[in-house]
């Protein structure tokens, strides 16, 4: 049962023939009253302390709570990025062996087109040498036709010489 410091002070007692002084009951419980007073303010103000207590407490519980939950959030993005930037990369390192493969095709294909090239010119030019070699063979046969036909009209020239001469010609044919 509770009772109040109100209750204390206004609590009648009756009294009786060699009761209990009067004057000193009513002072013990206005003692009594006021010491309940402060213990019930006292409480109170636990109270209230417990209560801003808990709400603290409760608070913090939320924000440790939030916390915990930045963390694990932070934690798995962290763990995130790490798996994207591995894929990344893997991927950036494949692409750069495909590149690689890509240029060593590109320049083993430019070496079989330079060899082809190189092939064809030579072809070219032995093809030009003999073409120039026949070319030149012709013009010294030529020439040589050409020396033997003169050789052969100043031999035939000079043989005919002796045989006739102007002066013969001149006389043989005096027309008087």
């Amino acid at each position: 049962m509770r009772i109040t410091p109100i209750e204390i002070q206004q609590h009648q007692f009756k009294t009786r023939m060699f009761g209990y002084d009067t004057s000193a009951v009513d002072s013990f419980l206005e003692m009594l009253a006021e010491e309940l007073e402060r213990l019930h303010r006292q409480n109170n103000e636990l109270k209230e302390s417990l209560a801003r207590t808990r709400t603290s407490l409760e608070q913090m519980r939320e924000r440790e709570k939030a916390l915990q939950e930045i963390l694990m959030a932070a934690q798995q993005v962290t763990e995130e990025l790490k798996t994207n930037a591995r894929k990344e990369a893997e991927i950036v390192v494949a692409e750069a062996h495909l590149e690689g493969e890509r240029v060593i095709r590109d320049a083993s294909e430019r070496r079989v087109q330079l060899l082809n090239e190189i092939q064809e010119i030579k072809r070219q030019k032995i093809s030009f040498e003999g073409g120039l070699r026949a070319l030149i063979e012709n013009h010294l046969k030529l020439m040589d036709i050409n020396t033997l036909q003169i050789e052969a009209d100043d031999q035939q020239s000079r043989l005919m010489q002796p045989l006739i001469s102007d002066e013969d010609i001149d006389g043989q044919l005096d027309f008087s």
